[in-house]
């Protein structure tokens, strides 16, 4: 631990994602009321995925730390992904 190297990120940084997250989650809201049919979920898990991603990387700071920890979030996402193809393919098929 003491020999890691700390970053610094700026606070406007941290504001830009934060109003991203905040526009994005209102968007997620706005697909409710618009009739895409079947897309809606895909839609909503969309942009669920895009501020996932935009926590993981600039919030919990995934983006500086080291690659073996980069492959097992990647690891659990892909499992992640996995299942909810599953659970689709078992959704559309009944």
């Amino acid at each position: 631990m003491e020999n890691e190297k700390h970053h610094i990120v700026p606070y406007r940084v941290y504001a830009i994602v934060l109003l991203v997250l905040v526009v994005l989650t209102f968007l997620s809201i706005a697909i409710t009321d618009i009739e895409l049919g079947s897309y809606t979920v895909v839609g909503a898990l969309l942009l669920a995925s895009i501020k996932s991603s935009l926590v993981l990387t600039y919030f919990m700071h995934l983006k500086f730390d080291q690659p073996y920890i980069r492959i097992m979030v990647g690891f659990v996402l892909a499992v992640f992904i996995a299942v909810v193809i599953v659970t689709f393919f078992d959704y559309s098929f009944r």
